[in-house]
């Protein structure tokens, strides 16, 4: 059984406004948009609904985003999506992160696709670890009782009237992930309702909750006409709101168009659009429920199902009557009355939630603009900064600004004696924004900014570490600091905080913001993660220093494994401006017995740590990483100053290799580690045909390459010339599906790309008898043995070969366990006086991991069997 994480004092979670929408999507970093008259209306007919849904998957991308966007823009209901991983185990098409990098991007994209179809977001603490073909094997990975106590923390706090779920939780045709995230949610639907199941969250605010019913949204894009619909409930999705003059299709198409990093930008759905539905479980125990005739039916959403809340029906409906487009700060009584009669409501988070809306309503009404402001985006403990609070009102109605609470101990002071009525808007001249500035003194001891998640290494495969229970089912870390204002509006007192943000022009973007950063006083990189050492070489390493502070000072230590040599052992440093940096560079040499080589077997890998021992104090071993991607917010990282250093055998055939990248592609760097020179192949090198290409010794395609590229496609007979010629050429992985469907020729002659994988990346390897020698991929120049496949990560291999030409060679097969062996992993062809190769192996996971073995196959690879090039 998982530990739970200690239990900190509860918080309330923060989301971004229902009142936001598509508009929200490009402004993540900064203030929220002022909403216009459109989405203050749809938020005053939301005032009168109380009723709530979550959505249960498995990653990113795999919510209803059609479904999310009816529910919270048509029905009105409150909605939130639970991903139970970040979809750190996929790929990625927009940059090189993979891991836990990759999970970043795709939870920012998630959230990016929440403020477009206004539903809300939550995680579990489960990590993405790849494809998995079975639940049994998902659950155990993950240890079920921690990710079901998420759910259930998830349900307990969001407090939903229904569950339903993206895929059934009997084993279909999908993978692992997807139906053990149906049957947590099955689990969860009666586990968040028993006190005693993890009772010690019971102790912090949260009570036992049970939802009325629970479904599963069976996806509509595989139906077939065979299919037997009729105990299914139909809905239908598609419609259109002239309140937001879109469809909902149309927001579903951009909130999915947000899902960047894995190639789902879509066209905008208008029409009729059918949802399908079936019910797993309902709170009727001890009787078999009556199959519901639509998501709601028996549920009252409306203020009448709590007592003494009579006349909150009358008051919204009479709000939403009066409501005038052109002024609506004239709203502002009528949500006044509307809010003392929520104040009286007992049940405590619908009185909450309303609360919320209301003050996001009456500030909208009121026109009130506020943000907080720095003017560096980053600042080291003990350092100080100048921040700006800035507070606008604008509309022609009374406004006070009542209170002001700076962070980090500055505490809260009122505005003035009596608050400070904001200027009034005249007419159609702005008011005078109020600004008050301070000085702050971020705490020694802050906190860097980090994904919560990824702030202390993992419990294992299954799930990230997470110490304060507070943050679990989050999506993102709180904001590094934050200013509060309480503003008096109508007679009621509304607080709102600000995170604090770095605000600049970009000439060509416009007004940028971006979160403030907390960092190290001194950030410590080396410029690889990783050094490979074929034969015994020396390998030289630098390592970045940058300042946190405005100086810093001190000595950079290497802490090397037992029996390496790193030379110098210390090096000074002095960083005299914030953001002045330094390199240094040291030399790195394997432990060697004289004449006869190595002492450290090849493939043992050790780790070369640094230390920066700064001047009055402090070790620091992590340096500063930031992800920047133009569709999200700059996300800053801390990694381990750390470099793996692995020794291997590795012989090498020719070693110019033309590389054309793939998305994502970091094989290029891989190889350059040991010892290839790599030239990136662009589509003038393409178009120019094989006498362009026939320099290099072997050429490679990056994953999934054919399908981004139609140069690539269309350069077929170039590349085949090149391989007749005596080239070799190595296809890595392509996706052949009904989404990215795969149609123009790869190899020399056919064969088809599969679906098929093996994700067991222990499982055995079975090489192909020799006919009459052993296969010269598999000899020449290094010999592969079982051991070469020893320390893969998280996969063999995936889109594998599955029916092919009878003149392709198979040198090898694996397969998981249960299942027949599948060979399609590694297709080769002899072509004229060249070498054709296709695989489905996870080199792109395996290179840059620093796995022996894997370099010492791709080198076979490129060597082509060392055949005579008649070039």
């Amino acid at each position: 059984m998982m530990p739970r994480p200690r239990r900190a004092l509860t918080t309330t979670l923060v989301f971004a406004s229902s009142l936001l929408g598509p508009l929200a999507a490009a402004r993540a970093a900064g203030p929220p948009p002022q909403p216009d008259a459109a989405r203050i209306a749809l938020g005053l007919h939301k005032l009168g609904v109380v009723g709530s849904v979550l959505y249960i998957a498995a990653h990113p991308d795999d919510e209803n985003t059609a479904l999310l966007a009816h529910l919270a823009n048509g029905a009105l209901v409150r909605t939130a999506y639970l991903s139970v991983t970040r979809g750190d185990g996929g790929q990625n098409l927009v940059g090189a992160e993979q891991g836990p990098e990759l999970g970043v991007i795709r939870t920012e994209e998630l959230l990016a696709a929440r403020r477009v179809d206004g539903a809300e977001q939550f995680f579990t603490r489960a990590r993405d670890f790849g494809y998995s073909k079975s639940p049994e094997e998902t659950l155990r990975i993950w240890g079920k009782d921690a990710v079901l106590a998420d759910v259930v923390t998830v349900v307990r706090r969001f407090r939903p009237d229904v569950i339903v779920t993206r895929f059934s939780p009997e084993p279909t045709d999908t993978h692992g992930h997807h139906t053990a995230s149906a049957m947590l949610a099955v689990e969860a639907f009666r586990a968040a309702a028993d006190a005693r199941f993890h009772p010690d969250e019971l102790k912090d605010g949260l009570t036992p909750w049970q939802a009325r019913r629970l479904l599963w949204n069976r996806s509509s894009w595989n139906l077939k006409p065979s299919d037997d619909m009729s105990g299914f409930i139909k809905l239908d999705v598609g419609g259109y709101s002239p309140l937001l003059g879109m469809s909902f299709g149309e927001m579903a198409a951009d909130s999915r168009s947000m899902h960047k990093s894995q190639g789902f930008g879509v066209a905008r759905a208008r029409g009729p659009n059918l949802e399908y539905f079936r019910l797993l479980a309902a709170a009727e125990p001890g009787r078999k429920p009556a199959a519901p005739t639509s998501l709601f039916a028996g549920i009252d959403m409306t203020w009448a199902r709590f007592p003494g809340t009579a006349k909150l029906d009358g008051l919204v409906a009479r709000a939403v009557k009066q409501f005038d487009i052109a002024a609506p700060a004239a709203s502002l009584p009528a949500l006044a009355a509307i809010g003392a009669a929520v104040d009286r409501v007992a049940d405590a988070g619908w009185r909450a939630e309303k609360q919320r809306q209301l003050g996001a309503l009456m500030l909208a009404c009121a026109g009130v603009f506020a943000e907080a402001t720095a003017p560096e985006f980053s600042v080291a403990p003990g350092s100080d900064i100048d921040v700006t609070a800035t507070a606008i009102n604008r509309s022609q109605a009374p406004v006070t600004l009542e209170e002001i609470a700076f962070p980090w101990g500055a505490g809260a002071t009122r505005a003035a004696p009596a608050g400070r009525p904001l200027p009034v808007a005249k007419g159609q001249a702005a008011a005078e924004p109020v600004t008050i500035k301070r000085t702050l003194r971020v705490p020694a001891d802050a906190a860097p900014s980090v994904p919560y998640w990824l702030d202390a290494p993992p419990d294992g495969d299954g799930v990230y570490h997470v110490a304060d229970a507070a943050l679990v089912g989050r999506p993102e870390s709180p904001s590094a600091a934050e200013v509060g204002l309480t503003f008096s509006v109508a007679g009621r007192r509304i607080a709102v905080s600000r995170s604090i943000a770095f605000k600049w022009t970009d000439p060509v973007a416009g007004e940028r913001y971006r979160p403030l950063e907390i960092t190290p006083v001194v950030s410590v990189l080396p410029d690889t993660p990783l050094l490979m050492f074929p034969g015994g070489v020396t390998r030289a390493v630098t390592v970045r220093l940058t300042a946190g502070a405005p100086e810093a000072s001190g000595h950079l230590r290497p802490e090397a494994p037992a029996g390496w040599v790193v030379e110098p052992a210390a090096a000074p440093f002095a960083l005299a401006g914030k953001g002045s940096q330094a390199s240094l560079t040291f030399q790195v040499r394997p432990p060697t017995a004289g004449k006869n080589g190595p002492v450290v077997a090849p493939g043992k890998a050790g780790a070369l740590r640094f230390v920066a021992e700064v001047t009055g104090g402090g070790r620091l071993s992590r340096g500063v990483v930031r992800i920047v991607h133009d569709h999200i917010p700059t996300q800053p990282l801390l990694v381990d100053a750390k470099v793996r250093l692995v020794p291997l055998a590795l012989a090498t055939g020719g070693t110019r290799i033309g590389y054309f990248p793939g998305p994502g592609d970091e094989v290029p760097a891989s190889l350059r580690r040991v010892g290839y020179d790599v030239g990136l192949l662009g589509d003038d090198t393409l178009a120019a045909g094989a006498p362009a290409l026939a320099r290099w010794d072997a050429i490679v395609i990056g994953v999934r390459a054919f399908n981004t590229s139609e140069r690539l496609r269309a350069a077929h007979a170039a590349l085949m010339s090149y391989v007749e010629g005596g080239g070799v050429l190595v296809v890595q992985y392509n996706t052949n599906n009904r989404i990215a469907p795969l149609t123009a020729p790869i190899g020399p002659w056919p064969f088809d790309i599969s679906q098929k994988r093996v994700t067991d990346e222990t499982a055995a390897v079975a090489f192909a008898p020799p006919a009459p020698a052993p296969h010269s991929a598999l000899t020449t120049p290094n010999r592969i043995d079982s051991h070469d496949f020893d320390g893969w990560v998280q996969e063999r291999g995936l889109y594998f070969a599955d029916k092919w030409d009878a003149r392709y060679e198979t040198p090898l097969a694996m397969h998981d366990p249960g299942e027949p062996a599948l060979p399609g992993g590694l297709l080769w062809a002899r072509h004229g006086k060249g070498v054709f190769v296709y695989t489905g192996l996870a080199f792109f996971r395996q290179l840059p991991a620093g796995v022996p073995g894997a370099y010492r196959l791709f080198a076979n690879l490129l060597a082509g069997g060392m055949a005579k090039r008649g070039r």
